[in-house]
């Protein structure tokens, strides 16, 4: 019998209670449903690199998994100017990741600039990247 996916992916949601995200990890159509908050980047990604160890995730996983912000007043100066990221993942194009995040396809050029270090052409993005986000 083949395991179910919450089993496949037990590593993941275990470093997931670990780090106390606020969400769930729901099964449904074939798919294990990733839907949490976390305090921090570094958080996400564990999540993510957990994830990650199981070879097929691309077409298991759907994740949203949002950093959420702590209180004014309360961040380290210098994290008030760090960008966020977000990674690819299998269908996203710049422009749909600009739409999803800042709400303007067409601010896909100040992704793509953000990200020189490690994009040659805006059309050229893979799943798996983790792009820097502007503000």
């Amino acid at each position: 019998m083949a395991l179910g996916l919450r089993e496949k992916y037990a590593s993941a949601i275990q470093t997931a209670k670990g780090l106390q995200m606020d969400g769930s990890a729901d099964e449904k159509d074939g798919k294990l449903y990733f839907k949490g908050t976390v305090k921090s980047e570094d958080e996400k990604n564990k999540i993510w690199s957990a994830i990650k160890t199981v070879a097929t995730y691309q077409a298991e996983i759907v994740a949203d998994i949002k950093v959420i912000a702590p209180p004014a007043g309360s961040a380290p100066r210098q994290a008030a100017g760090a960008a966020r990221t977000y990674t690819v993942k299998s269908g996203d194009t710049l422009s749909k990741i600009a739409k999803s995040e800042l709400g303007d396809a067409q601010a896909y050029g100040r992704i793509f600039e953000a990200n020189r270090d490690q994009l040659s052409d805006p059309d050229k993005i893979r799943p798996g990247q983790v792009l820097k986000i502007p503000s």
